[in-house]
Formats: C-alpha cells, structure tokens, sequence
C-alpha cells in the first residue's frame, strides 16, 4: 500500500472493528501453562547434563542439518520430523503450544497489551519470504557445501548413524550472552516492531517448514452456520490471522500462519468456532487476502537492506548466531522505510505512537529518529567491519597456500594484514579470531615480536585456545626462547592432545632443546593419568574416549625422544590396539625402530 506523501501510518489503519468487546481467551491461561513446562523440561535437560555429564543430544529442530548433510540421526532431527508429520494431520499445534520463542512474543505481546500497547500486524510482501530463505540456508545450503563447497566428494561417505546423546550439550549453541540477546531480539524487540509473533512471520526458518506443511492438514479452526461475523475472532487472534473474514469465504481458516492457540474458538459469542476435521480448501481460493502496508519500491528497499544487514550481522565479531542476526536485519530493513517515512511526510504514526503531527516533531518522533539513525549506523559499521575481516580471511587463506618466496604470498600477506589492521583499530568488540589471525601473519613477516603481542592479546580474551598457544609456541621458537616455549605448547596439548599442530611442534622444540624432556614428560603422564582417570578407565579399557587415545599418543612420542624404548613400545601397543590406523602412533613407531632396528618388541608391533 502505498502510502501519502503528507501522512504516513505504519501499520495501515485495518478497518476491523469487532462488534462489542470480547470476552477473555479460556485457553491462555492453559498455553501459557504448557508452555511453562516446556521450559522445565529445557531446564532439566541442562540440569541432567550438568549432573550426569551426559544427556539426550539437543532437543532443537536446527539441529537436523547435522542429519541431512551427515546422516547423524539426533533428537533435534526426530522432534522436527515428528513436527512437520503432526503440522500436516493438526496443523501448526507445535507453533502455538510448544515453542519458547512464541512463548516470549506472546509474554512480550501480553505486557504490551497491558499498558495499552498492544502491538498491531506490519505486513510485507518481500520479507514474508525470509523464512523460507532462512530455512533453506540452515537446511539446504549445508548439504549443497558437501557437493560442491569445501566438502565436495564427502558424499560418499554419508551413512545413517544414531546419534541420540551428547557429553557437550552446548556445543552447537551460542554462549549465555548471545543467547540471551537472541531471545530478547527475537522474543521482544521485533514483536514491538512487526506485531505479535513478529519473528514467526519474518524470521523463523522452522516456520516455514511448518507453514508449507499446515496447507496439506486436515485438522483446522472451522465454522457453524451460528456465526454472525462479530469479529470477536480476528481481535483476539494472536498469529494475525483474519479469522472472521476466512472463515466467511472458506468456512476454515486457511493462513498458514494459523497456530492452532484455539483462543479464536474460546472467545466465539456464538460457540461457532471448532477445531475439526473435514475437507482442504479449494487450492485456488485458499490464498488470504491481506492489505500490506509498503509500496513496492519501498519493498524493493527493504530487501536490499536486509540483504546488506544480514551480510553486516551474521558472525559479526564471530560471535551473532544467524537467527539473532535475521532479526536484527529484518528491524534494519523497516527501520529504513520507517526513516524515510520521518523525514518525507508531514504526518507519521508508528504502531501506536504519533511521531509527527502537522508537521511538527513529537518527543516519541524525536526518540524514534535518534533510534532509527543509530541503528543503521550500527548497522553500516557492522557491514564496514564485516567487509574487511571477509576480505582479510580471503588474503589470509591465499598466504596459506602461496609459495613463502612468491611475490603472490607476500602480496596476500600485506592484504591481510591491512584489512586486519582497519578491523582492529575500528572494530567494537575485539576477538580471538582476529588476534590470532595477526599473530600468525606478523610471524610469516616475520615481525616476531608483533606477533607475540597479538596472539598474548588473543589469549587474555579466550585462555583456552588451543591453536593460539600452538602459535605462540612457534613464534616462541623462532625468537630463539625455547624454554618459554614449552608452556603454550604443553597448554595446547592439554587442551586438545590430538591437535596436530601442537604435536607436532611440541616434538620439534623438544628434538632442539632436549634438556626440556623431563619436564614435559612430567607434564604429559600427568595428563594421561588425568585423561585415564576422568573416563572412570584404566589404560586396558577395550573402547577409552579420542582424546585418551592422543593423550598416549603423545606420552609415546616423548618416551621415544627419551629413548625408553620397552615404556614407548607398551603406549604404541596400547594406542594401535585401540586405533589401528592412528597415523601419530605409526610415525613414532617407524622412529622408533629407525633409533633401534632390533627391538622385538617394537618389530613385533610393527609386522602386526
């Protein structure tokens, strides 16, 4: 809907007036308690994890991208195929009933509505589309990667496997503060901007699965010949459906943003509402007339917006999951049009505030547009920062593969280094990732003590990275500190004792400073007893955990260094007999035997 070029409402006025005032919803109080054990049961889902240290793998639909692209079979994947089965016999019940973020629109909706604020449907025609989008980019995009991405030819190996617990529940979650902001983004602050389940209609990718399969479902809300049209429906209907209007023309309700929270049939004056069973409507007829509230060339602004706002937030700062940065894009997109809007007409109401009136500025106008101006700030620096840390990882991957004396290296490491460096000083929120990166790049300089500073800068803000301390190590190395040396690598060891980098260089700092062996060998039995402990195993356990196997991995390497041949023989036995292929334990072994051709034992093991 195009809107005057003197007075703007966003949303439209709808026209629904509903005759006299309905009665509360019955079933509210009854969702809103199903919905409360939802989240009990979430808790205790985390609780058991932290108690047992290991439980039921994440009970979360996204989840089911590790199925199609993996064929890794979790409980994310059976509760959103048991979903889209329910949604095309009932219809969208698991929306209504069962999903926390509905729960948090519907409390923001709720505490909106109490204070008079109840927020009103915006209604696009191109940002309809996001959750199909989404949906497609969490679903589709990863299986496409192991065809023609970075896993190409990986296909091969796809097979089913059950997969129903975990012992790190949140490894595929983002931390407590993203979390957080995504469910207040989410949950909150885009219903205040679309309307009551504002992140359903523009932003959920499971939405839209859902969506395509409640047109298939026969269970729907259907219509008595009692009806009289009150609209008592439609101003209770908390997915903005036009119920009254529906069920008039089809005797159903057809939207499928429909979610089945049955307060449309609690409210009826008339008891003409139902939940039944019956026919599907007629496919040509089926589609919802709705009246939405942009021009088209406001439309196409929205979406190019919400592309560059998508691109400017995802990952941002390697830290914003997708589903937070969706919803920050979408505000993006109608902050644009809402900006716009301010500055054109003479005339602008947003939601239920009045921000210009005759062409005179109120306080909540004053408000909006320091918002609005702030925000698309924020948004163009994202996308400014973003530009540069993705145009740095493309040099810093093509320093990776360049020759060391080719001017192409020499040319991908200065770029790197200059996008890093804009990054760095005009970033927001300093990370790991980009310390790191810089630190590895000065030492390829090689500007060693550059490097120090930033892989030391990477550390202080995340202690625990193993590759950082594999780096500092290796720049530790090279400034000819290899007594300093020794802890960032011991560090990584302990961290991760199958990272290969780590082991590596721990093995070559020990060949150049041998008097550091007993050190490190103290070092590493402790983790091996540590590793044999915390499994609840001892070393003649038929099937010990990965990072077990590398923790005598790694204690063989050094007995060997140590020319304890019988001690090093025992660990390669112990490792091979659990990993036959275990390429480190195989290297030792033939170093071994180049050190002592004529160990039985270690012939014997070999011929094996």
């Amino acid at each position: 809907m195009a809107t005057s070029p003197t007075r703007s409402a966003l949303p439209a006025p709808s026209g629904h007036v509903p005759r006299g005032t309905p009665r509360a919803s019955k079933r509210t109080r009854w969702r809103a308690l199903v919905l409360i054990l939802v989240h009990l049961l979430v808790l205790g889902h985390i609780l058991h994890w932290w108690r047992a240290g290991t439980t039921i793998s994440p009970v979360e639909p996204s989840e089911a991208f590790r199925t199609l692209a993996y064929g890794v079979v979790n409980a994310g994947f059976v509760l959103l195929a048991i979903s889209i089965l329910a949604t095309v016999v009932l219809g969208r019940f698991f929306c209504g009933w069962a999903c926390h973020v509905v729960a948090y629109q519907d409390l923001c909706a709720s505490l909106l509505g109490r204070i008079g604020l109840r927020p009103r449907p915006i209604r696009s025609r191109l940002l309809m589309w996001v959750p199909l989008f989404a949906a497609v980019d969490l679903f589709v995009l990863p299986v496409l990667a192991r065809w023609w991405g970075s896993e190409a030819g990986t296909m091969a190996s796809w097979s089913l496997t059950w997969q129903p617990t975990t012992d790190n529940l949140w490894a595929t979650f983002p931390g407590p503060t993203m979390a957080l902001l995504t469910l207040f983004v989410d949950g909150f602050l885009v219903v205040w901007f679309f309307g009551a389940k504002g992140f359903c209609t523009y932003g959920c990718p499971y939405g839209a699965l859902f969506g395509i399969a409640e047109r298939a479902a026969p269970g729907r809300i259907r219509v008595t010949d009692a009806c009289e049209g009150c609209g008592h429906c439609t101003a209770t209907c908390t997915s903005n459906v036009l119920v009254h209007q529906e069920v008039a023309q089809h005797g159903m309700v057809v939207d499928p943003g429909c979610m089945r929270c049955m307060d449309c049939v609690s409210v009826c004056p008339k008891d003409a509402l139902y939940f039944g069973f019956g026919a599907l409507p007629h496919a040509a007829k089926a589609k919802p007339r709705k009246q939405y509230d942009f021009s088209g060339l406001e439309e196409i602004v929205m979406g190019l917006v919400f592309a560059g706002a998508l691109f400017a937030f995802r990952n941002l700062y390697n830290a914003v999951p997708f589903l937070l940065s969706v919803g920050l894009a979408v505000i993006a997109a109608l902050c644009v049009v809402l900006g716009a809007r301010l500055v054109r007409n003479q005339a602008v109401s947003f939601q239920h505030w009045t921000l210009r009136d005759a062409g005179r500025w109120t306080g909540k106008g004053v408000l909006v547009l320091a918002f609005v101006s702030t925000y698309l700030g924020l948004t163009a620096h994202s996308a400014f920062v973003q530009t540069h840390m993705r145009a740095g990882i493309k040099s810093n991957d093509a320093a990776r593969v360049a020759h060391p004396e080719s001017p192409a290296f020499q040319m991908a490491l200065s770029n790197a280094l200059a996008h890093f460096e804009v990054v760095d000083r005009w970033g927001l929120v300093p990370t790991t990732e980009l310390h790191n990166r810089m630190g590895q790049l000065y030492a390829r300089q090689p500007d060693l003590t550059a490097a120090e500073s930033h892989l030391r800068r990477a550390l202080e803000l995340d202690p625990d990275n193993t590759s950082t301390h594999a780096a500092l190590g290796e720049v530790l190395v090279l400034a000819g500190r290899e007594t300093e040396a020794l802890a960032p690598y011991l560090r990584a060891v302990e961290l991760d004792p199958g990272e290969p980098r780590a082991a590596a260089g721990l093995v070559s700092l020990l060949l150049r400073a041998p008097a550091l062996l007993p050190q490190a060998h103290e070092h590493i039995l402790a983790l091996v007893q540590a590793k044999d402990q915390a499994n609840g195993q001892d070393t003649d356990q038929a099937q010990p955990t990965p990072d077990q196997i590398e923790a005598h991995a790694r204690l063989a390497e050094l007995l060997v260094l140590q020319l304890e041949f019988d001690a090093a023989v025992r660990e390669l036995d112990w490792v091979l007999t659990r990993d036959p292929a275990h390429l480190a334990a195989r290297r030792s072994l033939a170093a071994l035997l180049r050190r002592h051709p004529n160990h039985a034992a270690a012939r014997s093991l070999a011929e094996r």
